[in-house]
Order: structure tokens, then sequence, then C-alpha cells
């Protein structure tokens, strides 16, 4: 809490020791330290509680210290931030009930960057496929044990031939080429077989459908660009996700690839007055559905070592019992809204949600979660030496920033108006694995076809000289023939013309003899 004596030394809704004023009640108010905000926080409720009002709240008060937020917004609402408040009567009523404006409460926007996976209502967020890696894209893809596997072949073979897997057209044509080879790479890497490598197709292709093709690609997030400020205050990172969560999978893979590339790209620093960035993790039930247990334990070890970088973790859901025990325990900060208990399994979720606070002798914790009304919710937070607080039943502070969305008109105004416009608006596709595979799949193709030429060549002059060689055979066999059948006839003749002789010869010989004999007896 904040020591009622210091009131007067507020300087914009922070005490002399720089603690945060975040919630207020009739007794006292309830501050945050900036020093034990990167123990990581969260925040439940059930829904029209004030949740998102309390995200905003915090990103503001972040924002005032000069610490960047990033935060997904699920309706627009968020986006309200960026304009001066006051838009509500009940806002207005609160403010002068609890004499804010005397605590140094100022109506106000804050600075604010827009970003989207679809380029659509924010700065393309894109990552490679690499940088997203074969963990985070087994779950993406929803694939199983065997397929996860293939998949992480399909990494290293890439890697271990030097091809880039930089947008989703990239790894659909290296798993084909796998796929298409693997007899190749089966003894190296282990079996590929052709069910896996169809699964793993089928995974991309609705994928794709899905719109992930956008967010796979170049120029790839630089995550310090997460990590500004504009005249000390610190820029409050706005994702919308809206559309983003039609497709529930691929947004809370997105956030995991966020919260792992920072925890992988910024270097320690230790225990810091304040923290470098803080990360709101919305709709965070969704992230542990169906989470594999070696995921977890990637995700908890996040969670544990990434304080040490000067990132804080707040998780936004409806329960605490959304969250796996080993998280949660690693949550210091807590603001419960209130929660309905009408049934049995309503009323165990209550008592699991009382027993995460440190208990105040002045009320019951679990019946007042139940009592909660709409702004109102119970808080903890950590004190000086990092343990945590007696549970305060208080008003949070309503957002400064204007509640509700903008308008698109000035979204757009603001996107132009950023120093990172134009930087990751257009699209850069340079060379990777499809363009290299699909150039070698061109030169074997043609490598095939001119072997088909040539083996048709061959054929064809093989043909020719058995056609050749045929016609020799008969013309050889054709002179065969008329030299049998001259020679048939030659013995005809021959033997005719014997015949003819010894007919001539002897007729002859009858004439002579009759003439011979004829002249001796005619003379007598």
């Amino acid at each position: 809490m904040c020591p009622s004596y210091l009131l007067k030394l507020y300087k914009p809704m922070f005490d002399n020791s720089k603690r945060a004023f975040i919630a207020i009640n009739d007794e006292a108010e309830v501050c945050l330290i900036p020093k034990m905000a990167n123990r990581h926080g969260l925040i439940t409720g059930a829904t029209g509680t004030g949740k998102t009002v309390t995200l905003q709240t915090l990103s503001e008060t972040f924002s005032e210290m000069g610490v960047p937020v990033f935060a997904a917004d699920m309706k627009g609402d968020l986006s309200g931030v960026s304009r001066t408040g006051g838009n509500k009567e009940s806002v207005a009523k609160r403010v002068d009930g609890y004499k804010l404006g005397e605590k140094g409460f100022e109506f106000k926007g804050f600075p604010v960057r827009f970003w989207d996976v679809f380029g659509e209502q924010g700065h393309p967020v894109r990552t490679t496929v690499t940088e997203m890696g074969p963990m985070l894209l087994e779950r993406l893809l929803q694939l199983n044990e065997t397929q996860g596997a293939v998949l992480t072949m399909v990494f290293k073979i890439a890697d271990d031939n030097n091809l880039l897997l930089l947008d989703l057209k990239d790894l659909q044509k290296m798993i084909q080429f796998v796929g298409d080879n693997r007899a190749k790479y089966t003894t190296e890497y282990g079996n590929i077989s052709p069910a896996s490598i169809g699964a793993i197709q089928r995974a991309l292709l609705r994928l794709e459908s899905e719109g992930a093709d956008k967010f796979f690609g170049e120029p790839e997030l630089v995550i310090t660009d997460f990590m500004q400020t504009e005249q000390g205050r610190g820029v409050i990172n706005i994702l919308a996700a809206d559309k983003l969560m039609n497709s529930p999978r691929m947004y809370t893979t997105f956030l995991l690839w966020l919260l792992d590339d920072l925890f992988n790209n910024l270097p320690e620093v230790g225990d810091m007055d304040k923290p470098k960035l803080v990360f709101f993790f919305d709709e965070a039930h969704m992230l542990f559905n169906d989470m594999p247990k070696s995921l977890l334990e990637k995700v908890e070890q996040i969670v544990r070592l990434i304080r040490s970088k000067g990132v804080g973790i707040y998780f936004c859901t409806q329960n605490p019992a959304d969250i796996p025990p080993v998280i949660l325990g690693q949550l210091g900060n807590r603001v419960q809204h209130a929660l309905r208990a009408y049934t049995p399994n309503d009323q165990k979720a209550v008592k699991v949600a009382a027993n995460t606070f440190r208990s105040n002798p002045e009320f019951d914790t679990e019946e007042a979660i139940t009592q909660l009304n709409t702004g109102e919710a119970l808080v903890s937070f950590l004190d000086e030496k990092g343990a945590p607080q007696m549970v305060q039943r208080a008003n949070i502070l309503p957002p400064q920033g204007q509640i509700g969305p903008i308008t698109a008109g000035e979204r757009d105004q603001i996107m132009k108006q950023s120093l990172i416009y134009g930087v990751y608006e257009k699209l850069v596709d340079r060379e990777s694995a499809f363009e290299i595979l699909s150039q070698k799949q061109e030169l074997l193709a043609e490598e095939r076809e001119r072997a088909e030429v040539e083996k048709e060549r061959i054929r064809q002059e093989r043909e020719a000289r058995k056609l050749q060689a045929e016609a020799e055979r008969e013309r050889r066999a054709e002179a065969r023939r008329k030299k049998e059948e001259r020679g048939i006839v030659g013995d005809l003749l021959e033997q005719v013309g014997r015949s003819a002789t010894r007919q001539i010869s002897s007729q002859l010989g009858r004439t002579i003899t009759r003439s011979i004999f004829g002249a001796f007896f005619g003379k007598k």
C-alpha cells in the first residue's frame, strides 16, 4: 500500500518512492513497486468484470514508468489508450469520488504502435520458419510425435544443406523434396514415412488457408522495435487479435514465439529498478490447452528466467486454475476480479482462486471474490522484499486514456506517423529453399528430358539398325531365291537342250541314213 502521508508528494500517479498507484479503497491506496514488476503477474476474472480496463490501466502505468508494453487487443477496445480519456460518465464520477485529480490523475493519451499479423490494422509482424523452429511449428500444425520427429528431420536436412526456410512455401517445397528423396536420407536421418510427409503437407495447407502465409517471411520483426520510448514514456505495442483469434492455436503459438524470441535475444541484466518490457498474454487459458509436456517445460523455463532479462509477463484469463501450478507459482503480482459460483465446479474454482492470495483478516477472501463489483478487484502485489502483500479489496483506477476503440481513420493516422512506417510493410522474397529446390528440380527435369531424348535417339538408331538388318536379310534371301530360281531354269534348259540335241541328232542321223541308202539303192 502507498503510505497516506505521501499522497501530497505524488508525481503523476507515483509516490516519492516511485511506487505506481494502481487501486484505491476507503482506507488506502494499493501500489505496485516497479522493481518487482518483472516478477510477473496474473489478471483474472469472469467475462465483463473489468479485466480489459485493468489491463489498460496497468499498460498506462507502465508507460508512465518509461516501460514499453506489449498487449494483444481481442476486440479493438485497447486502441483507445492512444486518445485522451474521460469519455465515460462512470469514469468521471470515480475520478471525482476518490479525488484522483489531487493525486496526479489526468486524462491523456499514450504513445501507441499498432501491429497486425495480417498487416491490416497495424504494421505487419513476420518471422521466418527457421526462427519459429520445429517445436512451435509442431504445436501449430497439431502433429503427433512421429510427425513432429519427421518435421525436425526436415529442418535438420535443410540446415545441413544450407537451405533457408524463410516462408511457408519454402517449408512446403522442402518437405516435398525430402518426401521425394526419402530413400536417400533414411540411413543418415532415420525413417521418413510417406504417411507422415502427407500429414505435414495437409496441415501446412490448412495453416495457409488460415492466413499463416502472411506471418512467415521477411522482413523479420526486430524485437527491439517493441522496446521503444517516446518523450520518456514507454510505447504501448498493441497487436490486433480479433481476426487472429479465429485460429486460437496460431494466436498462442505466435505469442509463444515472441516470448521465446525475447528470451533468446535479450541480454542478462539482473535486478533493475523497473522492467525493460512488460508482456501481457491475454486469453492465457488457450495457451495451456493440450500443451505437450516438452513445450510446457520450455514455457516454464522462459517464465522462470526471463525476468533476469528485464521482462515481466502478465497472464490474463478467467481463473487461476487455467494456469499450470508450475507457472502459477511464479506470478507474484495478482489482480482478481469477480468470479461466479453458481455450480459446485464454480465454487471449487472460487476456492482455488482464494487460496492463491495471502489472506487478510479483515474479510473472507473466498466470499469476497463472488461479491466484487465491476471494476473492483482483490489485489496483492509484491513488497520490497519480494513477498506477497496481504490481499486488498479495492477499485482499480480508471484509465487515463479513452475507454473503447478508436476509429479506423485514427488508427491509420497513428500508423502513418509511426517511426517504423514503411519498414515492415513491403514483403521481401529473397532466394531460399523454394527457389533453390525449384531450380534444382528444373535442372533435374531438364536432365531427365535430355536423358529421355537420348534414350529415344538410341532407340530409334537401334530400330533403324534393326530395320536395316532385316532389309539386308530380305535382300540376301531374295538373292538366294533368285539364284535358286536361275539354277532351276538353267537345269531345265540344259535338260531341254540335251533332249533336243539328242532328238535333232537322232533325226538328223535317220535323215542322213535314209539319204545315203536312198541314193545307193536308187542308183541301182
